[in-house]
């Protein structure tokens, strides 16, 4: 009884894809005749717009007296400004974790279940979770401490890169 099962099932998958087979031959051809079937294109020769005709303006120049022209130079009265002090200040678009142990900076840590290892560890042992979750222990209020706790580590100047 089961070898008869197994030829009957033989013989439909080898009908599955017969079928299947002769379609995409099918509608291959059908594509190809399709892109034969294009018209060739025409192209129209434009003339350029014929320019209007100039028409000349004479208008008279007059001349102006030089001494009006001149006036006299424009002395400062005042000192100019020394230049600021520069003040170093922290790059804004600079965001990341730095591992103050390896010096080594982590900038994407907004999801908990690829961030890296130190990090996890980093937020516990500053007190800013009580433990390193497992993937299957997250849920939406385990994510909200944990986004918490990451924007204090961030604070910390420790771990600032």
């Amino acid at each position: 009884m089961t070898e008869v099962l197994f030829i009957l099932t033989t013989i439909f998958v080898a009908y599955v894809i017969y079928v299947v087979v002769s379609e995409q031959k099918s509608a291959s051809k059908s594509e190809v005749h399709q892109a034969k079937a294009e018209s060739p294109v025409t192209t129209v020769k434009q003339t350029p717009p014929q320019p209007a005709p100039k028409t000349e303006n004479v208008a008279e120049v007059i001349p102006v007296a030089a001494a009006a022209v001149t006036s006299k130079p424009v002395t400062p009265t005042t000192k100019p400004a020394s230049p600021a002090p520069v003040v170093a200040a922290p790059d804004a678009g600079k965001k990341g974790l730095k591992d103050p142990k390896t010096g080594e900076v982590a900038t994407t840590y907004g999801n908990y279940r690829f961030t890296k290892r130190w990090i996890k560890e980093a937020l516990v042992a500053e007190g800013l979770l009580e433990k390193i979750y497992k993937n299957d222990e997250l849920n939406a209020d385990t994510e909200a401490r944990i986004k918490g706790a990451i924007l204090k580590l961030e604070e910390n100047a420790k771990y600032r890169a």
